[in-house]
């Protein structure tokens, strides 16, 4: 069976990457992982950057483009995931005053698969990322489910978020098979069991990760992504602790 490659979400360590970009990169590669998506390219041109990774044998999962930079130069950003050898853009999320509203999900499945078939076209594949206020429902209905079938599902993915899944009263495992096929990238996260319900390093909480990880690998997902938008300790050794997680409990393919 493929081993699913893994990467790690770079907002994740965007304090770090502020601070000194190539210097995390480096700390990444060193602890393992197979690549990142970024969150961002912290004025390193996309040539530039490339030739990074490359030394590091880092490669580009994908790269997280908010809606309205999509909206106002998708070209753009299909030139540098071509570049940097991505195959993946993620829309990240819906801008927050478009948010609790049917119509504006109905609005942006239709924006979606105009960029998504755009995206098609040239090999790359077009996602969306889930938060909470995705799921929240109308009717018997929620915004990613509006979505997902509003848009053509060979020009639109699902990046399902397993944090925001779980903490909405969803099952991961459930999204991932009713929309298998539609699942190339997973974000990998956990979350504690107590009643605050917070961001968690991998195998430190209540997430059923091996369920995930199982339905994955029957699936075929082409990325494993580790993410935490916070964390107690340093965002390094956050990330730390979750890899040494997948590379003590799970056959994966971890440098």
């Amino acid at each position: 069976m493929k081993q699913i490659p893994v990467a790690v979400q770079m907002y994740t360590l965007r304090t770090e990457c502020s601070d000194n970009f190539i210097q995390t990169l480096e700390q990444v590669a060193a602890l393992g992982y197979n690549g990142v998506e970024f969150a961002g390219y912290w004025g390193v041109e996309p040539y530039e950057l490339r030739k990074v990774i490359d030394r590091l044998g880092l490669r580009a999962a994908g790269s997280h483009i908010a809606l309205a930079q999509l909206e106002s130069n998708l070209d753009e950003w299909i030139e540098a995931q071509q570049i940097l050898g991505s195959q993946h853009i993620i829309c990240p999320s819906l801008s927050p005053e478009r948010r609790g509203r049917k119509e504006e999900y109905q609005h942006l499945a239709e924006q979606l698969n105009e960029m998504g078939q755009k995206c098609e076209e040239v090999g790359i594949t077009f996602s969306y990322h889930n938060h909470d206020f995705d799921l929240v429902p109308f009717g018997e209905t929620t915004g990613l489910e509006i979505i997902l079938q509003e848009t053509n599902p060979n020009w639109v993915k699902a990046e399902l978020d397993v944090y925001w899944l779980t903490r909405s009263g969803h099952d991961p495992v459930a999204w991932m098979q009713r929309y298998a096929g539609r699942t190339p990238l997973i974000h990998l996260k956990d979350m504690t069991t107590d009643d605050e319900r917070f961001f968690a390093e991998l195998g430190t909480g209540g997430v059923d990760l091996s369920s995930i990880i199982a339905q994955g690998q029957e699936l075929q997902v082409e990325w494993w992504v580790v993410e935490q938008d916070r964390t107690k300790r340093s965002a390094i050794q956050s990330i730390s602790i979750s890899i040494d997680y997948l590379k003590q409990n799970h056959s994966i393919g971890i440098k």
